[in-house]
């Protein structure tokens, strides 16, 4: 226990008291150890304060001044514990820190860890500048950590002009020059002549398709080539299906026969003629082909007519050896009016142009599509106008 005392009073008073401070008496031991405790404690404290998480937020200026028009960079750090969630100050372009003073972009956050990735300092770059000769005091930049604020120093700017003016020699100060047209540079309208084009094609894409909507026709018409057959050889091939078709021209109603012994007989006159007997009576069609055959044929031909419009119109009925007299009619005049083919005739195809109508859903489709296209084209447009005004500023 001595030994113990006499440390402490040989080397713990030296460190608890000055050389110009009266030391304690020997024999108070439990005085020199209390006081030498507390001072532990304190040291001990401190020293945790100082080795916990501090944050340091620290700015400064590339340089003291710039020129007028010039950019400045302020340069932010920050050093903080690597688990902490810093938000950096954030400013809109051409904002102003303060007035006279611009804000123009910032450099992407650079993190660096350090103390083995215990702490992290942040560091960022703030282009600033102005167009005012001043003295320029910029206000702390604030960050925050954990939703605590923190705030750097003040810092103060100077914008001055790099050249003097002569105010002695008046005559060499001018006044502004007028306004002075941009030169043209083709990578400025290349977009804008080319989303132009693609407008114009839209539009009259969107309008040939509305146009076939609403006619109820395909969009794309295929056409389909077929051997030329002379006028009568597909009548007399038409004739020959209905001359099998026993039960056609043998039933007792003969509304169906006649109907399609006329068809074939007005699609003859019509591809020999040239007329479209299709579309006309059989009187009109009577007196149209006065003007081209012999008065015998046409009189045989209008019978047959009147009787096919009795059957169809007058419910009349007739009989089997009527109704083949009628046929051999029909041959018996093919084959007085029929026009023998040329080898070049016979030898030209014909095209035929396949008309579908749109479903339902594939019309809805469409219509959908051509809404869709709609809108693009108007926002296209905006944008070509927007983007028209801006070059012609």
């Amino acid at each position: 226990m001595k030994i113990f005392q006499r440390f402490f009073i040989d080397f713990v008073e030296p460190l608890t008291y000055s050389q110009k401070s009266k030391p304690p008496r020997r024999g108070n031991f439990g005085l020199i150890f209390m006081s030498y405790v507390s001072r532990v404690l304190i040291i001990s404290f401190l020293s945790l304060l100082s080795a916990k998480a501090q944050v340091t937020v620290d700015a400064k200026l590339d340089s003291a001044d710039i020129f007028i028009g010039s950019r400045m960079g302020i340069s932010l750090e920050v050093s903080a514990d690597a688990k902490d969630e810093v938000e950096l100050p954030e400013y809109d372009s051409l904002q102003q820190i303060v007035p006279g003073l611009e804000f123009m972009s910032a450099t992407p956050v650079d993190t660096e860890y350090v103390n083995e990735g215990k702490r992290m300092v942040l560091k960022r770059k703030y282009y600033v500048t102005s167009f005012d000769t001043a003295l320029y005091n910029i206000p702390p930049m604030e960050v925050k950590v954990k939703g605590k604020v923190y705030k750097s120093k003040n810092l103060g700017m100077k914008v001055i002009i790099p050249f003097e003016i002569d105010t002695l020699h008046v005559d060499s100060i001018f006044g502004l020059k007028n306004e002075m047209a941009p030169p043209f540079v083709w990578e400025d309208w290349n977009l804008v002549f080319w989303l132009s084009i693609l407008s114009v094609l839209i539009t009259l894409l969107l309008i040939y398709v509305a146009v076939r909507l609403k006619d109820n026709k395909p969009i794309i018409r295929r056409i389909k080539t077929k051997k030329h057959i002379a006028p009568h050889k597909a009548a007399m091939q038409k004739i020959a299906e209905i001359k099998e078709d026993k039960a056609l021209w043998q039933s007792e109603d003969s509304k169906e026969y006649y109907t399609q012994l006329t068809d074939t007989l007005r699609q003859y006159i019509r591809e020999r003629y040239g007329f479209n007997a299709m579309e006309m009576t059989s009187f009109e069609i009577i007196t149209k082909l006065q003007e081209v055959n012999d008065e015998e044929a046409i009189n045989e031909l209008r019978e047959l007519f009147q009787t096919a419009d009795l059957v169809k119109f007058a419910k009349y009925s007739t009989l089997i050896n009527e109704n083949d007299r009628n046929l051999v009619t029909a041959i018996e005049y093919i084959n007085q009016t029929k026009q023998e083919e040329t080898e070049e005739q016979k030898a030209q195809p014909e095209e035929v142009v396949v008309v579908e109508p749109h479903s339902k859903m594939t019309k809805r489709l469409l219509t959908a599509g051509v809404a869709l296209a709609a809108f693009v084209l108007i926002c296209v447009v905006g944008y070509l106008c927007y983007r028209i005004y801006m070059l012609t500023l």
